[in-house]
């Protein structure tokens, strides 16, 4: 049986990943969607108006805003895609999958918390909806996931940065990183560790950790290092049918060093993945 497609979309947030999963997807539409709806706090509600004005009618046929998550269900979204950080999943996530709608989570680290991990699985077991975790701002996450089932010996991520996109989190204490010259390791522990550490940067350590070996065996390094101008995201795996190696030089986000462009853009893949008669 051919998978129903998206005709209705919500959003929560309306920031850097939002308009990248958005732009990306009109541009890939054949015929607008019935509707889109976005959820965001009131005041952010005039930005969330001026991203859906800016991709235009070839979007939806009809649009929305909300401040409440009761009346972004009540359009009936097939799918959620969730760009808004680990607070909007803790509070809306369970209730989305309840629904029965599909929620695509980008803030993976949000699910190193196991209680909050728990009640996004029972829910959608109860409510038919599906949690679906992209790749975000790592590739190689299909390859991980497959050797996990010739069995994993060992995972190990190394996250490196430059220092201003380390600002805002414990690495300031830890750190000068305005006077910073070479590179400096201030984290080593597990991806569990990493995520609920530095929840805005260590998403890729969680992605990593649910497709392979689990949040407390894989390994994670954080570095910041002047001397790199993206977020280099590297991991490698030694498994029951081979070892490999990946390394991604990521181009932050304009709006927000701390998140990579490809996290926005693996959002607007799965969105058009559901769109499109061929998936990849």
């Amino acid at each position: 049986m051919m998978a129903k497609k998206m005709t209705r979309l919500g959003l929560i947030g309306a920031g850097g990943i939002a308009e990248l999963a958005l732009t990306s997807l009109v541009k890939a539409l054949d015929a607008p969607l019935d509707h889109v709806a976005i959820l965001v706090p009131a005041d952010a509600a005039p930005q969330a108006r001026v991203l859906l004005e800016r991709c235009g009618p070839a979007l939806a046929a009809a649009t929305a805003v909300h401040s409440d998550l009761k009346a972004l269900l009540a359009d009936r979204p097939d799918v959620v895609a969730e760009c808004a950080g680990h607070v909007a999943v803790r509070d809306y996530g369970a209730t989305v999958l309840e629904a029965g709608c599909d929620l695509i989570v980008i803030s993976i680290g949000s699910l190193a918390d196991d209680a909050i991990r728990g009640r996004l699985e029972a829910a959608a077991k109860s409510g038919g909806g599906r949690l679906v975790l992209p790749a975000g701002a790592v590739g190689g996450i299909d390859a991980l996931a497959s050797a996990r089932l010739s069995g994993l010996e060992e995972v190990i991520y190394t996250g490196r940065k430059p220092p201003k996109a380390w600002k805002g989190t414990p690495a300031e204490k830890l750190l000068d990183l305005d006077t910073l010259k070479d590179a400096a390791v201030f984290f080593e522990g597990s991806a569990r560790d990493a995520a609920q550490t530095y929840p805005f940067n260590a998403n890729v350590a969680a992605t990593l950790a649910i497709a392979g070996i689990g949040l407390d065996a894989t390994k994670v390094r954080l570095v910041a290092d002047p001397g790199v101008t993206r977020n280099v995201h590297e991991f490698a795996v030694r498994s029951g049918c081979g070892d490999f190696s990946v390394r991604l030089e990521g181009r932050p986000s304009a709006s927000n060093p701390k998140t990579s462009q490809l996290a926005g853009y693996s959002m607007a893949r799965e969105l058009i993945n559901r769109v499109g008669a061929v998936a990849i």
